[in-house]
């Protein structure tokens, strides 16, 4: 999988940003649950940067400290829902901290880690939702070698990658038509059903993927979960992706298979009877320098005990140097058949002002229509800065 850039990757149990209301009654106990966490992972990380310190006649090592926090007001309606107004997280980019660490081990060899934590910055919680594992974006070991990197642990799935830095929208759950189609739907919100989307989180965990060198600008990366169950091999995911990338011009290529057992949590409680979902998707994009022009296509192949139904989407987006900043337009577009044979239609405009390196603000509306249903759209600005 490619490494995405600082502050790209956010999310998605499912959304990365559920935007749902904070349920009071654990607040307290999360909030100590988490001074405890911080403290305890502040610690270990100034116990590894001394260490790293110490060593380095030995190795080179380092431990960084990074993260981003994203903060809008505006106001937000989804399908057959009703509008609301407030201060919320995740506008652009879904807010996170993380620490990561490098150790060279020689030759051309570095043992790596990762640990990545999503938070609500307008509440103060961890997590994208009330229930959410802490580190929910990343969290893994691995070994770098000339010959590719090795990972395990929990991993940004191949496919969110691919969705996100194919569009001009990027990872946001507010904004992103395409990040609507493919990530928020199948039970997402219970203010519309819908049988499109792509089923489980943007992260999997009991993964381990390999990525290979890049050669011509060409690099493949493969991906596995095991379900982890004694004696039950039918809940697992595995994917598959290809990158390339030569001046202006870019493009992936990635197929996505989760196979279900129907338990509890699983699929089965959404949709009864469902096996399995094969999501097959392209990516492509072009910097003319004048104007930056996205487009994706994908296929989702969703399986029965008694049928199946499939569905097609295609997105195509630029991005406009105006400015200081850039002008941002898309538009999505979903049908599927041998479901409940809907149509979505999603278009979003934006703009985004840089204050500096590390931090931008931002406008933008997106429109968002399903057949038999009243429509939805989101509105606002915010502000988003880097660490």
């Amino acid at each position: 999988m490619a490494t995405p850039p600082n502050g790209i990757a956010s999310s998605g149990r499912r959304p990365p940003v559920r935007l749902a209301s904070v349920r009071r009654q654990s607040g307290d106990h999360m909030k100590s649950s988490f001074s405890r966490a911080l403290q305890t992972t502040f610690a270990c990380a100034a116990v590894a940067a001394l260490a790293a310190g110490a060593s380095g006649a030995r190795a080179q090592s380092s431990v960084q400290l990074y993260g981003q926090v994203d903060e809008w007001i505006g106001a937000q309606k989804f399908p057959g829902g009703q509008r609301a107004w407030g201060v919320q997280g995740g506008g652009m980019s879904t807010s996170y901290w993380g620490l990561r660490g490098t150790e060279d081990l020689g030759g051309g060899y570095q043992a790596i880690f990762t640990l990545e934590d999503f938070f609500r910055a307008q509440n103060g919680h961890y997590g994208r939702f009330d229930g959410d594992t802490f580190f929910g974006r990343n969290a893994y070991v691995g070994l770098a070698t000339p010959y590719g990197t090795v990972r395990a642990g929990r991993l940004t799935t191949q496919l969110f990658i691919s969705t996100i830095l194919f569009n001009p929208f990027i990872d946001s759950y507010v904004f992103s038509p395409m990040v609507y189609h493919v990530f928020l739907g199948l039970g997402t919100f219970p203010t519309y059903t819908t049988d499109q989307g792509v089923v489980g989180d943007s992260g999997w965990n009991n993964a381990i993927d390999y990525t290979s060198p890049s050669f011509g600008g060409l690099n493949a990366a493969a991906m596995y979960a095991l379900g982890n169950t004694a004696g039950d091999n039918r809940s697992k995911k595995w994917s598959g992706q290809l990158n390339y990338s030569s001046g202006p011009f870019a493009a992936t290529a990635v197929y996505q298979y989760v196979n279900f057992n129907g338990g509890p949590g699983d699929l089965g409680a959404l949709v009864s009877g469902m096996k399995s979902q094969g999501v097959a998707q392209l990516g492509l994009s072009y910097d003319f320098k004048l104007a930056k022009i996205y487009a994706q296509y994908m296929y989702t192949k969703n399986e029965l005990n008694t049928g199946s139904w499939h569905v097609n989407t295609a997105q195509g987006g630029v991005s406009v140097p105006l400015g200081p900043g850039s002008a941002l337009a898309s538009y999505a577009y979903s049908r599927d058949s041998g479901g409940l044979d809907q149509t979505r239609r999603t278009w979003a405009l934006g703009y985004d002002y840089p204050l500096s390196k590390r931090t931008d603000v931002y406008a933008a509306y997106m429109n968002d229509r399903y057949s038999g249903m009243s429509g939805g759209d989101t509105f606002g600005a915010g502000i988003r800065a880097k660490f």
